[in-house]
């Protein structure tokens, strides 16, 4: 089974680019990210650039409308995400804990729709 894991976090309190705190987050992730490979679970991962880049995009009343930025507010922002592919749930919570953001942030796990197409 497939499952999404989106990292959130809020950028006051994550580490800053540059410092020692962030080199460790980041060994951190490609850690991780070569674990998952060499496990062979990992189907797709990325960061996501800041909320800053983000337009978003609806369609109302036949119109569509974009905007600058997130629609929500939040204090955790969307940051990144694996799409892993494992047995179950448990498997998929056991990558989310050795996401070095869940120490400050939140891992959610999600497993991902399948649609039969053959129909």
């Amino acid at each position: 089974m497939k499952y999404m894991l989106l990292i959130y976090s809020d950028p006051q309190r994550e580490p800053a680019y540059g410092t020692p705190g962030f080199q460790a987050m980041m060994a951190g992730y490609f850690a991780l990210s070569a674990k998952m490979r060499d496990d062979g679970v990992l189907v797709a991962g990325d960061g996501l650039q800041g909320i800053e880049t983000a337009t978003s995009l609806r369609i109302r009343g036949g119109k569509v409308e974009t905007m600058d930025g997130p629609f929500a507010e939040t204090k955790e922002h969307l940051g990144g995400y694996y799409v892993v592919e494992v047995p179950d749930l448990d498997a998929a919570l056991k990558y989310a804990q050795a996401v070095p953001t869940a120490s400050y942030g939140t891992v959610e796990v999600r497993p991902l729709m399948v649609y039969d197409t053959a129909a």
